[in-house]
């Protein structure tokens, strides 16, 4: 069986946010065994896995990423939209529009320190949208 339903998420400053418990408590009960498909319908924020117990992970990601893909690059042609909007393009492209979680005894199945991220990379975004589908 597929099921299929849309979760949005309330705006969000610049950062990866911890959102395994919205999407959670958005989906409501798993089956007992099945695969979570979400995808982020959006080109300027991303989905990834990553430690769920220490906020520094979360900030050093930020740090990292806006180091390495800076804001007013020359090389940047797209520029209309302000000076984090390529950035946060090509931020989104490297991180991904989607992640897969298998569900097992009605749990995401989930390592112990996973947590799902919202990457969020523009400084002014508006909120988010994602589309859960669970094969069961």
């Amino acid at each position: 069986m597929i099921q299929q339903t849309t979760i949005y998420l309330a705006q969000r400053h610049r950062g990866f946010h911890l959102i395994t418990r919205e999407i959670l408590h958005e989906l409501g009960e798993l089956p007992a065994t099945g695969i979570l498909h979400l995808m982020i319908q959006h080109t300027s924020a991303a989905l990834t896995l990553n430690e769920n117990a220490d906020p520094d992970v979360r900030r050093d990601l930020e740090n990292f990423i806006n180091k390495l893909i800076p804001e007013n690059h020359p090389v940047y042609t797209h520029i209309l939209e302000g000076s984090d909007d390529m950035p946060a393009h090509i931020k989104s492209s490297l991180f991904g529009a989607s992640v897969t979680i298998p569900i097992s005894n009605h749990q995401l199945n989930l390592g112990t320190w996973q947590g799902i991220y919202l990457c969020e990379f523009r400084s002014h975004a508006g909120n988010r949208q994602l589309v859960a589908t669970i094969y069961s």
